[in-house]
């Protein structure tokens, strides 16, 4: 596969697979294998970035599409959150995000910042306000 700019889930897949087997060749670097999955991973990146952002209407979405992708549980946002509270708390929607928080998101989870710092379409269920990110 010659790498491309993907543009479709088809173009997407391509690529996964080839970065796939690419991967498991384990190519040295500086050859021309290893740029190629270099590449691939970039424009992968690159498509998952932009996809996320179209698709997530808000941060809440945007990191539970990530944690179905990836095939997280809540546990294992505590270390970028602080704690199972306080997981509970973001995913449904009862606090805010922090600057602190989006960091450690975006890093971990690769979801650009843009996403996270998004307002929330969620409501705080007790007092019907729509809730911001702080």
């Amino acid at each position: 596969m010659t790498p491309r700019i993907l543009k479709t889930v088809a173009h997407y897949l391509e690529a996964r697979h080839e970065a796939g087997r690419l991967a498991k060749a384990k190519p040295s670097r500086g050859t021309v294998a290893a740029d190629n999955l270099e590449l691939l991973k970039k424009l992968m990146l690159d498509y998952e970035h932009a996809r996320i952002a179209k698709s997530c209407a808000d941060p809440v979405a945007a990191i539970q599409l990530r944690m179905r992708e990836r095939g997280l549980k809540q546990k294992d946002l505590v270390q970028a959150l602080g704690g199972k509270n306080r997981v509970s708390e973001v995913l449904a929607g009862k606090r805010a995000l922090t600057v602190a928080m989006i960091r450690a998101i975006s890093a971990s989870l690769d979801i650009p910042a843009d996403v996270l710092i998004r307002e929330s379409s969620l409501e705080n269920t007790t007092t019907g306000t729509r809730r911001r990110i702080r």
